[in-house]
């Protein structure tokens, strides 16, 4: 299994975020990298396959429910990990994510700490 994990957000700052917030589990042998849009997120995880999404909800090219949808519908590959972060918060937008193959939806603000945490669920440490 990949010991890889993607960060997918259009906006710097949140990326740079959750890459302090994971930073950690590179010491665990687990590689850290970045997308910046939903195409680029697509293109790393079909070409890396990380174990692990955490992927934004609204970015430019390709949303995160259409990422979500392409990689766990069109490709198949339902042993990626994809974890939601969005500000959308309603239910509607929940269902949508989850039902497009999100495995976990987080609302932004998000607690550093249950990131670390779910990381560390999914793989295994």
């Amino acid at each position: 299994m990949q010991r890889k994990l993607l960060i997918a957000d259009d906006e710097v700052h949140i990326r740079m975020l959750l890459e302090q917030t994971l930073e950690d589990l590179e010491d665990e042998g687990i590689e850290l990298l970045q997308a910046r849009n939903g195409e680029e997120a697509v293109e790393i995880i079909r070409t890396e396959r990380p174990r692990l999404v955490f992927l934004d909800y609204n970015m430019p090219i390709l949303t995160g429910v259409d990422v979500c949808h392409h990689i766990k519908k069109e490709l198949g590959m339902t042993d990626v990990y994809i974890v939601l972060l969005t500000g959308k918060g309603q239910d509607t937008d929940r269902k949508e994510g989850l039902s497009a193959g999100a495995d976990r939806y987080l609302t932004k603000p998000f607690d550093p700490g249950k990131v670390l945490d779910l990381a560390g669920e999914i793989f295994e440490l």
